[in-house]
């Protein structure tokens, strides 16, 4: 009998395969990072050969170091980076042209041009979201007017085009020798292109677009009773394992803390933060700049949707301040270097390095760093930069308080940079409810694990998963009311100095 269920999670900058038992317990896991590909300033490509070559990588090294067999797992799920788009040749499985990463502004011409046509809510009633860079609708339009072999291909029927979890999926379960060709609907309500009532892909929407629909997947439930496919005897597994779950790395995490009720959120610090809240099952519109967007949908049962806020730069600007100033030598340090001192000194970094997110939407801003002095350090530097992701989440939490009408009284958190004390007691303090982290960290692959495992019956129900959760920490908030709110104001005024830099 198998015992376990395995989770193929999928990030922006590395791929994990982790291994849960029933107990959601981590049983054996295994990760690597894959190259982050610059070719212009606001462009950010992956190779998803390098990503397929390294998920079969971690699966066979995840069994190896849990003691296990492909044969021990119930079934598989997959969480993925959502927005970035793959394109494909169906007979060969050759990338066309490099993904297209969901932080790219390459479509920022194609999106100027929607807005100036239709304005930035043109698609917002039907797809609870604005036209904007960050999803894959315009990035397709994009590959289809940019590479030269995909027009052709589509031409003769072997063009594929899908996000990152519809290739792992269709590598997974054959590939050119059979592959599913699925997305799920919390991935597809990403693109730009679902019809969040309908759950389908809207018409008018891909012919405004031009995309046609026959080189999309089919849009299936997150956990499909009815499975996708096997995996292959032949392939990392060597044996044949039902691949029935998916969700998009966000709506994974939500799961995997339990939020299965309306009025749960969790927010995810990772190289992005996304902060989600759970409306029950009719789509919430927001007012305040937030997405409308499906939080799940159990096999046959009603979705589930949420509103959402998304940053851009969080975790990735810790790495930002590795890489290209030098000012660390690991991402563990910045914690370290923040606490030498009290505050900032007055130093504000402000990382629109694509522009701003929810709730402005506005590709033209740029990252700035305001507030130096001759009394500012490299210390009130790192503590600005960690600053960033709390002050961003405030943003989306006020936004968030203004559509639901109720204010958040306490946020479930997750992700790479929740082990960074100093970030979430500053994180509480601004938002003036506590902060609790769970035990297991790994909650966007347990959420793709779950998905999998309800769909074959290793788990009974939604009961039994929140039964799973377990709290590890919580942070309660301490600062004063004048200092949170005079923080915020000066984040606020760092924040219009980024606006209408690019023309």
């Amino acid at each position: 009998m198998a015992d376990f269920v395995g989770a193929v999670d999928q990030g922006t900058t590395s791929t994990k395969f982790i291994i849960f038992d029933r107990q959601g317990e981590i049983a054996g896991q295994a990760g690597r990072e894959h190259r982050q590909i610059y070719p212009r300033p606001g462009w950010v490509e992956h190779d998803p050969l390098e990503i397929w070559t390294n998920t079969r990588e971690v699966i066979q090294r995840a069994l190896t170091r849990a003691g296990l067999r492909g044969r021990d797992l119930a079934a598989i799920g997959v969480t993925n980076q959502r927005e970035t788009v793959v394109a494909w040749d169906r007979r060969t499985g050759r990338p066309l042209a490099p993904a297209v990463v969901w932080q790219c502004t390459r479509t920022r011409d194609i999106c100027r041009e929607l807005i100036r046509e239709g304005g930035l809510d043109r698609f917002r009633e039907k797809t609870g979201l604005p036209v904007a860079t960050y999803f894959s609708g315009p990035k397709m339009r994009w590959l289809l007017d940019n590479v030269p072999e995909l027009g052709p291909a589509v031409a003769k029927g072997r063009a594929l085009l899908g996000t990152m979890e519809t290739w792992l999926i269709w590598w997974l379960t054959g590939g050119p020798d059979g592959g599913a060709r699925v997305t799920d609907v919390t991935n597809a309500s990403r693109t730009m292109l679902m019809s969040l009532p309908d759950l389908a892909w809207e018409g008018e929407i891909l012919r405004t677009l031009g995309i046609p629909e026959e080189i999309l997947p089919r849009i299936v439930p997150s956990s499909d009773s009815r499975t996708w496919g096997l995996t292959r005897r032949e392939g990392p597994l060597k044996a044949q394992v039902p691949v029935c779950g998916a969700l998009g790395d966000q709506q994974a995490a939500l799961a995997g803390q339990a939020c299965f009720k309306p009025g749960q959120a969790k927010n995810t610090y990772g190289t992005g933060c996304f902060l989600l809240l759970h409306t029950g099952p009719e789509p919430v519109p927001s007012k305040s700049g937030l997405l409308t967007t499906v939080a799940f949908r159990l096999d046959d049962q009603p979705a589930a949707y949420c509103l959402e806020g998304s940053i851009a730069v969080a975790g990735a600007l810790v790495q930002w301040l590795r890489d290209n100033l030098g000012l660390i030598s690991g991402a563990e340090e910045i914690e370290e270097l923040a606490g030498q001192v009290p505050d900032s000194g007055g130093v504000y970094f402000v990382p629109a390095f694509s522009g701003l997110f929810a709730p402005r939407w506005r590709s033209d801003a740029r990252g700035v760093i305001v507030g130096l002095t001759g009394f500012a350090t490299r210390s009130h530097l790192a503590r600005a930069v960690l600053e960033a992701t709390a002050y961003q989440t405030r943003d989306l939490v006020e936004a968030m308080n203004s559509d639901s009408g109720t204010p958040l009284s306490g946020l479930k958190v997750d992700g790479g940079m929740v082990h960074n004390d100093l970030l979430m007691q500053f994180q509480a303090d601004q938002l003036g409810v506590p902060l609790v982290r769970p035990a297991v960290s790994e909650t966007t692959a347990l959420g793709a694990a779950y998905a999998a495992g309800l769909a074959v019956g290793f788990w009974s129900g939604l009961k039994e998963l929140e039964r799973n959760w377990r709290a590890e920490r919580t942070w309660q908030p301490v600062m004063g009311r004048e200092e949170r709110t005079k923080g915020y104001q000066g984040w606020l005024k760092a924040v219009e100095r980024t606006l209408n830099w690019i023309d």
